[in-house]
């Protein structure tokens, strides 16, 4: 028996054997394009644990015949960019491709690391395909960010993750001489969290613990392998998203005990003060918002100080401002219009700004009457004139919608007096 992990004897080797992930790499799609004109430029694998981002980077290299380089931001300094980019430097000749270097989160590399890659990809002397479970705009210094394109990969989905036993049961030269039978997946998707990686290690565990002449897989077998492991705290898997989850519908439902109990599971779990940080940032504008815009504020101090502080004092500013999260007056009211509004833009398209609200600096526009009959608002009383602003198609449409509560009660008053015909 192959002593590689079954996660590992299943990786695919080809585009058509890669199974989710087809919103990039599905007939037509930006990464198959690539792969299939040849050119690849250098970009970033967003998403979680077990979706295919390390094996996506793989055959991408193994496709194009390039070369292909690996560092992990774990284990990997200044040091050992610098010796792979002199590597790669050192290999070039006249017409061949550059090699790509594939760094496994890259969210993790310090800015000094990520410096030392900067000219590397701006010369062409790697191509580099990142990888990283954290959103890259916080993590990626701008300077590489903006040299590179972020591709965001999905949970996987039931239909990819019940493929994906199948195929372990009938193609792993392993599994396929054993009499497996799978009477139910949906313990095995439950508990995978949406990782590919983590389904096929706990199939490969329920198979290992079986004896006899035929493997039964099903619920109660799949439950009762894995009985001991559920309440800790896996921080690469399921449980790191299902409780910053649990966490944040905490705040979302007021109770700042509940909040406080899954941060504290988090962070004696190991987690990452900075990740916990940015989720209360989004739901200080998702869930709070307008309510209470103070609240924004403090997450983006928090946010701050953490960066400042680390662990274990960094416990300290996050508790206060879960607290003061929970207990704020909640309002979704900017959440919903902003969606509201993206809606409408992709149902009415690149619609004309009205010529009076447009910008005038050449002679020639003011002759087609830009800016025309523009009326500033700070020549009227109050600091206020009625005027239409949106594009005629849609200028009756109402985004913004104030909710109950006392901030935006104010706001609401305000809104009516103004926009008498939209307001009221």
């Amino acid at each position: 028996m192959d002593n590689k992990p079954l996660a590992e004897r299943l990786r695919p080797k080809t585009l058509d054997d890669y199974i989710g992930q087809q919103h990039l790499v599905g007939k037509g799609k930006v990464l198959r394009k690539m792969i299939e004109s040849g050119v690849v430029s250098s970009f970033i694998l967003w998403g979680p644990p077990g979706v295919g981002k390390t094996t996506l980077a793989m055959i991408i290299a193994e496709q194009l015949k390039r070369p292909f380089y690996v560092l992990s931001a774990v284990s990997s300094g200044v040091k050992d960019v610098r010796e792979v980019i002199q590597k790669a430097e050192s290999q070039r000749f006249f017409n061949t491709p550059n090699p790509i270097l594939f760094i496994d989160e890259i969210h993790r590399f310090s800015k000094a690391q990520q410096d030392s890659l900067l000219a590397a990809v701006e010369k062409g002397t790697v191509t580099l395909i990142g990888a990283t479970t954290e959103n890259p705009s916080f993590e990626v210094i701008s300077p590489l960010l903006s040299r590179c394109q972020v591709y965001v990969l999905k949970a996987q989905e039931k239909a990819d993750l019940e493929a994906l036993v199948d195929r372990a049961v009938q193609k792993d030269f392993y599994l396929k001489e054993k009499n497996i039978i799978v009477r139910e997946k949906e313990a095995l998707i439950s508990f995978s969290g949406g990782d590919a990686r983590k389904l096929l290690n706990i199939l490969e565990l329920v198979v290992n613990a079986q004896a006899g002449p035929e493997i039964i897989i099903d619920n109660d077998t799949v439950r009762r392998e894995l009985q001991e492991n559920p309440l800790m705290y896996d921080k690469d898997g399921e449980q790191h998203y299902d409780i910053i989850s649990a966490m944040i519908k905490s705040i979302r439902g007021s109770d700042p005990n509940a909040a406080l109990y899954y941060m504290a599971r988090m962070l004696e779990g190991g987690e990452d003060p900075k990740f916990i940080a940015r989720r209360l940032l989004i739901s200080a504008s998702e869930d709070i918002g307008l309510a209470n815009p103070n609240a924004m504020l403090l997450a983006n101090a928090c946010f701050d100080i953490i960066h400042k502080i680390g662990m274990p004092e960094a416990r300290i500013p996050l508790s206060e401002c879960v607290i003061y999260l929970a207990t704020s007056p909640k309002s979704n009211s900017a959440y919903l219009a902003i969606d509201e509004a993206i809606a409408v833009v992709k149902q009415t398209g690149n619609l004309p700004v009205p010529l009076y609200l447009r910008n005038a600096p050449t002679k020639l526009m003011k002759e087609l009457n830009y800016g025309k009959d523009y009326k500033y608002a700070h020549n009227y009383p109050g600091n206020f004139v009625e005027m239409e602003f949106m594009p005629e198609e849609v200028n009756e449409k109402v985004f913004y919608r104030p909710q109950s509560n006392a901030a935006e009660i104010k706001i609401w008053e305000r809104l009516k007096n103004w926009w008498k015909k939209k307001y009221n």
